[in-house]
Parts: structure tokens; sequence; C-alpha cells
């Protein structure tokens, strides 16, 4: 299993498609695109989130619970030879994960509702999500799809990313390999800023992403792609 170990400083912001050329050209000579970029420098993001019958990671959201925590099945470019189990783990702006790999059979078989494989496994996420699918109803909800032009820098663990496109599956129970979806965005010249590093970030970076307009703010891709069911 595959744990940060500590949190991590998340910061997020909504940014029109002028700050995104403006802070991109700006971030570029000096941050290194991610190695797992394709040659445009991007790569899509799909997500399968787990809430139970009664909304409970969604109205903690909502409700601005300091603490929070909730579980995803993530795979990137539609490559279902590389899927992770991610617990994801929120206390105000630090955030936290834990996560391991799963087959593409045990996907399938969680997505269906199987879930007596998941004893077999050592792993401490995949039994806290087998009790809280026993005990507490958790259950695939929502898939939430983007793409993401992410950069790096070494010193702080810093990652920069603009996430474009959002978008979900709506009603329907989502499926391993959904690779269709509906505009989850207010507009769709928005992007969503993230930027998360460890104990400091660089005041260099800092400065660069000072600018006017922009307002750090409480984004969830789960939640406004919740808005529609």
């Amino acid at each position: 299993m595959k744990q940060t170990g500590c949190y991590r400083h998340e910061l997020k912001y909504e940014i029109s498609r002028r700050e995104y050329l403006f802070l991109s050209r700006r971030l570029r000579p000096v941050l290194a695109p991610d190695k797992n970029a394709r040659l445009d420098g991007r790569y899509l993001v799909q997500s399968i989130y787990f809430d139970n019958i009664y909304d409970k990671e969604l109205m903690e959201k909502k409700n601005g619970v300091l603490r929070r925590e909730k579980f995803r099945i993530r795979y990137y470019n539609g490559d279902l030879s590389h899927i992770r189990l991610e617990k994801k783990m929120k206390y105000g702006s630090l955030s936290g994960k834990e996560s391991t790999e799963l087959s593409e059979e045990e996907c399938r078989k969680l997505l269906a509702k199987d879930i007596s494989w998941m004893l077999r496994r050592p792993e401490p996420v995949l039994k806290e999500l087998y009790g809280k699918i026993r005990h507490e109803l958790l259950r695939p909800r929502i898939m939430v799809s983007y793409v993401r032009e992410p950069y790096v820098y070494r010193a702080g663990n810093v990652r920069v990313t603009f996430d474009f496109d959002i978008k979900t599956s709506l009603y329907h129970l989502p499926q391993l390999g959904d690779s269709f979806g509906i505009s989850a965005a207010d507009s769709p010249q928005t992007a969503v800023l993230e930027v998360k590093y460890d104990e400091f970030m660089p005041e260099f970076i800092g400065r660069m992403l000072r600018t006017e307009g922009i307002c750090r703010q409480a984004f969830s891709k789960y939640e406004i792609c919740r808005r529609f069911g």
C-alpha cells in the first residue's frame, strides 16, 4: 500500500481562461512538466467516487466539516492496467492519501458489489473500505473526469496543476471505462488551479501565482458534479 506518511498543503482556485494562459506562461520556464503527461503535456483523470445512501461525504463537504475522508477508484488516460483505490483525507487545507493497486478484475467485482475477495488482501485501506461497504452502506456513486495539465518542482515537493473540462456520469451508476459524460463546470472557459506542497512552497512560486482577481476557494470537483444528482 502506498501512503503519503503525512498531510500536504492543498490550495485551490477557480480561474478564467485568460488567467490560465497568463499563469501557465509564467510557470513553464521554471517548473518541469509531469513525466506521466502525454506529448501535449496533459492527461485524462477518471475517478469513481463512493458515498453512502445518505450522501455523507457530500453533506460533510457542503457543511464545511473540517476533517473528512472519501474513497475513490482512479485511473488515467483510460488505461485499465493501472487502477488505484485511494482514500483521500482532508483536514482543512491539508490533505493526505492512502492507496493500493487494483486489478481490472478486482475493480469490476467491486463495482458489481462483489466484495468477498477484499478480505483476502492485506492492505488496511481495502479492509476499511470493505467495512464501510458492509456497515455504512458505502457504494460507487458517480464518475468524475477531467483533463489535467501538471507541473512539478522538486524543492518542497511542489505540484501545480490546471484542470479543465470537468465531466460527470450524471445519474447512471458509473462503470469502469466510461468515456462519456455531462459537463459539470459553470463555464467551459474556466479551469481549476491546484497547488500542493509539503512543508514549504518556494517564495518565487508564490510570487508567480499572485495574480489580481484570483482568490483561494474550497473547490470540490465531486461536489460540483453531484449538483446533477
